[in-house]
């Protein structure tokens, strides 16, 4: 924890600014850099027995990341030392109470129990035998470091979920069946199979994302909805409501608090609204991962509204409504875990 020298509230060690006074914290209080266990190239593929031969092991800086190891290795692949069992994906030690791995999430209590998840079924490899270059997701953790790679598998269209297990496995928040990354055409591109907490993508900051009513976005902590104001009907006996005016007005912002349910709504005039943490229009003062001055929505001259990052810390991230291309770069958010994309 870090004390504030100001107001003497505690903080998180990640947090850069107070949340009680909105100070900036001290650095030299600051955790020490990770080193993260995982190597820089991710677990070795877990290579499928022939007949009469075993297949050998990946080795060296190109052995990538695998899909899950099957049940009947995983007793192997986790090294008990006393009471403690080791992480078969990222080798951290954790206590044999864990349900969870504490570094990187993956599903200790199915190991325990022999059963692991298995890899999701994925479509056939392109003919050529190739689909591309390889594409690698790294997660990472809210202070920038990485919590482990999985490559995805050499075919056209891959499926990750909670079930493709690997660093995907520990996170709740993941669907089974979580999103789809399609390499048709040489590129990538990413759609939502129908999650029930969606696939966000991390703005580029000062360029304008176009927002349709019904869109979410997410700063910090913060599910945010546009909405449209809509003219509320008479009642069924002809009366007339009061309201205050929507004159000058073209929607409202609407905090998602639960998966019907909205929070605090506030109105966005035609200038429009910037959002942060200390400056703005609209301030959510509580949240350490919300920059001082996070993001605008505005109405552009071409009568279509647009979400801008104005240079936060920790990015704006939009949920996608339809299949979107990706580069290098990009990062992701799925479930609880950021994801970027490395090709």
């Amino acid at each position: 924890m870090i004390t504030c020298a100001k107001c003497s509230k505690e903080n998180q060690d990640h947090y850069k600014f107070c949340l009680g006074c909105g100070a900036e914290l001290p650095r030299e209080n600051s955790p020490k850099p990770f080193s993260a266990q995982t190597p820089p190239q991710g677990v070795p593929a877990a290579a499928a027995p022939t007949a009469g031969a075993a297949a050998p092991a990946a080795a060296g800086p190109s052995a990538a990341p695998a899909a899950p190891r099957p049940a009947s290795a995983a007793p192997a692949a986790a090294a008990k030392s006393g009471t403690n069992v080791d992480c078969p994906q990222c080798g951290h030690n954790n206590p044999d109470s864990n349900r969870f791995c504490a570094s990187c999430g993956y599903n200790l209590a199915a190991l325990k129990s022999g059963s692991v998840p298995s890899a999701a079924p994925q479509a056939p490899a392109a003919a050529a035998g190739s689909a591309g270059p390889t594409i690698t997701l790294t997660a990472l953790r809210a202070d920038g470091t990485e919590a482990g790679t999985y490559v995805l598998p050499d075919a056209t269209v891959v499926t990750v979920g909670r079930d493709t297990g690997a660093i995907f496995a520990g996170d709740s928040y993941l669907s089974p069946k979580h999103a789809t990354f399609d390499r048709a055409g040489g590129g990538l591109s990413i759609k939502d199979e129908g999650s029930l907490n969606g696939v966000y993508v991390k703005l580029k900051p000062n360029e304008p994302e176009p927002l349709e009513y019904e869109d979410l976005f997410r700063i910090g902590q913060e599910i945010i909805r546009i909405e449209p104001l809509k003219h509320q009907p008479p009642s069924p006996d002809g009366v007339e409501r009061f309201g205050s005016p929507a004159k000058g007005y073209i929607g409202r912002l609407a905090l998602v608090i639960g998966r019907d349910t909205t929070g605090n709504a506030f109105p966005i005039p035609e200038r429009g609204v910037h959002c942060g943490r200390e400056r703005g229009d609209i301030l959510f003062s509580e949240d350490g991962y919300v920059s001082g001055l996070h993001c605008r929505v505005h109405r552009a001259e071409d009568g279509k509204m647009y979400l801008t990052d104005v240079g936060s810390s920790n990015g704006t991230f939009v949920r996608l409504r339809t299949q979107r291309s990706l580069g290098q770069g990009d990062v992701l958010l799925m479930g609880q875990q950021l994801f970027r994309i490395d090709i």
